[in-house]
């Protein structure tokens, strides 16, 4: 049984990756492209280092963009049509057991703090998480492992025993790194990648096959 369990943020405790996907979508359809989810994939949960939606949409037109004032303008888009999104269904749920169990919480997110803190406290789900690591804490994000090890090493134990919780490849390449467990929770952007190093791949919190992990 583990100790700890750490989750990944975005996508998996709130389902911002849709929304997020949908405003780099339209802004190719605005310019007659269409930006392949397989091909968006490769910056989800990690950074654009591999892949920048913006240059690429610049390689295919071969023009460049105002990405100042489109960027801002996406940002506008995605804070409104998140304003009224919640956890995803069951978490509150699943976390409130994992506690009763005596685990410890910890969020690993490649975000930045004050995204991840502001959706926490307007959950109010701050309570239950003893640790929140973030870009802003480490040299490299996911798939680098460095967020998961600073997050066991936040909790004070040993990476083999905690428990990851993910939604993305790039996240499980990060875990696989660190050489901890992880379980898998798909959405909408990440379902069907290659997850053959989870534990488990489920669909939501509600799967009962997670409870049997703790």
């Amino acid at each position: 049984m583990p100790k700890a369990l750490i989750f990944d943020f975005d996508g998996l405790i709130v389902d911002t990756e849709t929304v997020i996907y949908e405003s780099w979508a339209e802004i190719y359809e605005r310019n007659d492209q269409i930006l392949e989810l397989n091909t968006y994939k490769n910056c989800v949960g990690s950074n654009f280092e591999h892949f920048h939606p913006g240059i690429e949409l610049e390689k295919r037109l071969g023009k460049k963009f105002n990405w100042a004032i489109i960027d801002a303008e996406r940002e506008e888009l995605i804070r409104q049509r998140l304003e009224q999104k919640e956890e995803r269904t069951g978490l509150r749920y699943f976390i409130e057991n994992a506690k009763e169990k005596g685990l410890e919480l910890a969020i690993a997110s490649s975000s930045s703090r004050n995204w991840v803190l502001g959706w926490i406290e307007k959950l109010e789900l701050s309570n239950y998480f003893s640790a929140f690591v973030n870009r802003d804490d480490v040299e490299k994000i996911k798939p680098d492992p460095e967020l998961f090890l600073t997050a066991a090493k936040s909790l004070g134990i040993h990476p083999s025993e905690a428990l990851i919780f993910e939604d993305s490849e790039n996240g499980l390449k990060a875990a696989t790194a660190a050489r901890i467990p992880c379980a898998i929770i798909t959405n909408s952007i990440t379902a069907g990648g290659n997850f053959s190093e989870a534990i488990i791949v489920a669909e939501s919190f509600t799967d009962q096959r997670l409870k049997k992990l703790f």
